[in-house]
């Protein structure tokens, strides 16, 4: 049989049952799609908060009736000097406190001379060579009254929060994907199960069984990669959507997409795995079927 004739014995392009079958894949690729790019721009913000957070100390020295602000920070200041560990300390301005605390107070609350606690964010060098007890204790014999803001139990917490969502994402890739190849398993055998007949003439006239699956594969793998290619068009118009709108925000509110350029070049790639997972699926269930009418 020649290869062109291979293509047109069954008719499988006839098969009105099937063309529910590349739009249920768009689906599925869409939906794998946005689990996995926000695992991936997980990983980017977890370690934008080990950078940004893992290394800072914030001192916080109370508002005192009686004491003025600025001995006292420049006490405290003196206190980290010379400290194992710190990098450089700074006193944030008040300006700078006011400007954190009005998202939540409002600009009212804050005109009304409310005592605000002076700050001093702290770099860190080395974070192992700095026990923050021993500097905690330091500050309160030379600064009655100041704490240690220390970030990292609540930076452990929220880093497995991060993780677990990531497992999360690529737990529903996988989900995904064993929806798609069930869907795949069960056209596939309703296309059999229409060409019962013609699949043992077939056979009678002495094609074999792998002659038989490559038609379904093919036929399989063009729906396959139509629909992932719907889906993945359809994930990165959300994701850009998403991008343009949380840096719109420009407040701080929303989390960023972070996705880098070889993020991006993902999306191609999960067509020609949905294709690929298509072919090896229908080629499975068409043998195995095969097997079973004889």
């Amino acid at each position: 049989m020649s290869r062109r004739k291979a293509i047109s014995d069954l008719q499988l392009e006839a098969d009105s049952s099937a063309r529910f079958l590349p739009w249920a894949l768009a689906v599925m690729v869409f939906l794998a799609a946005l689990a996995l790019s926000g695992a991936l721009a997980l990983d980017g913000t977890i370690e934008g908060w080990r950078r940004g957070v893992a290394a800072k100390l914030t001192v916080q020295i109370a508002d005192r009736p009686g004491q003025p602000m600025q001995p006292r920070l420049d006490a405290a200041m003196a206190a980290l000097r010379g400290v194992p560990g710190i990098a450089g300390a700074q006193i944030i301005d008040r300006r700078a406190v006011q400007a954190l605390l009005q998202p939540w107070l409002g600009s009212a609350a804050l005109q009304a001379d409310l005592p605000l606690p002076g700050l001093i964010d702290v770099t860190l060098s080395d974070t192992a060579a700095l026990s923050v007890d021993a500097l905690s204790a330091r500050l309160q014999a030379a600064v009655p009254g100041a704490r240690i803001d220390d970030p990292k139990p609540w930076l452990d917490r929220l880093v497995q929060l991060g993780r677990l969502l990531q497992s999360l994402g690529g737990g529903i890739v996988l989900l995904v994907g064993l929806a798609a190849a069930a869907m795949v398993i069960f056209a596939t055998r309703a296309g059999l199960a229409a060409r019962h007949d013609t699949i043992e003439l077939l056979h009678l006239i002495g094609a074999e069984d792998g002659y038989i699956a490559r038609q379904f594969q093919r036929h399989v793998a063009s729906q396959a990669l139509r629909g992932g290619v719907i889906g993945a068009a359809l994930a990165a118009a959300v994701l850009i959507g998403i991008q343009l709108l949380a840096g719109g925000v420009g407040t701080g509110l929303l989390p960023g997409l972070h996705l880098v350029w070889w993020h991006w070049l993902l999306l191609p790639v999960l067509p020609l795995g949905a294709a690929a997972l298509a072919i090896l699926t229908a080629r499975w269930t068409v043998l195995g079927e095969l097997r079973s009418m004889l």
